[in-house]
């Protein structure tokens, strides 16, 4: 087999196990392995020089494999890249696997099968990251070149995302779709809590960078073809169209607002921990609203959110 440039990081505190998944793919071409003992020494080496796949133990003292996916995830925000995470583990069961999954893990393997497994995963997880960060960098790209074009009309320069102006017409496009196929138009209103002072505390450059990374972790969490923009500096809005009205419910975007509320998002000056406020409206067929008014209403139930923590629902009348 030709030899493979794919960056790969194996974290393993036993030496044994790294030493049989470096020598494994060695033996299928892959040239470009690094080897860590432990979580906190794979971090130092992440910050050094990033990888496209991590291999990873789940159980590891100190830092195990979903902290240290965990912060992998942060590193990608602050650096626009994606990082395939893969974990070897001996643990069954769907409940182990679904907490894992909704911590940001792309894979395992099972370290009973790692000789059947492990080479087919990676070559997967190569195939994946290679596309994911072509994507990613191609989307910066277009961000750039919006800056430059200063197209400020509909687009938000620092994001990438659309602005109201933006918003209002793919909320109209939304609602068209509800009354003439049926389902549900959806807005969830999303605001970074304490906008004013987080910007006081740590200044206008950090803030950016704070909300750049809230941003890219904003649409890590959503489906591709779902419609974000950010309204106010600190007011972004997520626009739906869902087939089926049950779908539509604060529910429905739980995993959303727990990826945006329960991981610190990492800048040039560390770590920072952020709270945001969710408020979801829906329209149906049936109901005659616009969309100015809907993305206006969309706005009243972000206090009582950030009070009870939790996603609180509008309705359309009243």
């Amino acid at each position: 087999m030709n030899d493979r440039d794919v960056s790969i990081l194996v974290v393993d505190d036993a030496k044994f196990s790294s030493a049989v998944v470096g020598r494994t793919l060695k033996a299928a071409g892959y040239t470009d392995i690094r080897h860590a003992s432990s979580a906190s020494a794979a971090l130092k080496l992440l910050e050094e020089r990033p990888v496209a796949v991590l291999v990873a133990d789940w159980l590891m003292p100190e830092m195990d494999g979903l902290e240290l996916t965990r912060r992998v995830r942060q590193l990608d925000e602050s650096t626009n890249r994606y990082t395939y995470v893969i974990l070897l583990t001996a643990r069954e069961g769907v409940s182990a696997l679904k907490t894992a999954f909704d911590e940001g893990v792309d894979d395992f393997v099972n370290k009973s099968a790692m000789n059947d497994q492990l080479l087919p995963r990676v070559m997967a997880a190569e195939r994946i990251t290679r596309l994911h960060n072509r994507v990613l960098i191609e989307n910066q790209r277009l961000i750039d070149a919006n800056a430059r074009l200063r197209k400020q009309t509909t687009i938000d320069p620092l994001t990438g995302y659309g602005n109201r102006h933006y918003a209002l017409r793919r909320l109209d496009d939304a609602l068209r779709q509800a009354r003439q196929r049926g389902g549900a138009a959806c807005v969830l209103m999303i605001r970074i809590d304490h906008y004013a002072e987080h910007e006081s505390r740590h200044g206008k450059a950090l803030m950016q960078q704070l909300v750049l990374a809230f941003s890219r972790r904003l649409r890590q969490l959503v489906r591709p073809m779902d419609i974000l923009a950010r309204i106010t500096p600190d007011h972004f809005c997520l626009i739906t169209h869902q087939p089926e009205a049950a779908n539509a419910t604060p529910g429905s975007f739980r995993r959303l607002y727990d990826g945006l509320n329960h991981r610190a998002y990492k800048t040039a000056g560390g770590f920072f921990q952020m709270s945001v406020s969710a408020s979801l409206i829906r329209a149906l067929e049936k109901d005659e609203i616009d969309a100015e008014l809907m993305l206006t209403r969309s706005m009243r139930g972000l206090d009582a959110s950030r009070d009870s923590k939790r996603i609180t629902e509008q309705a359309i009348a009243g």
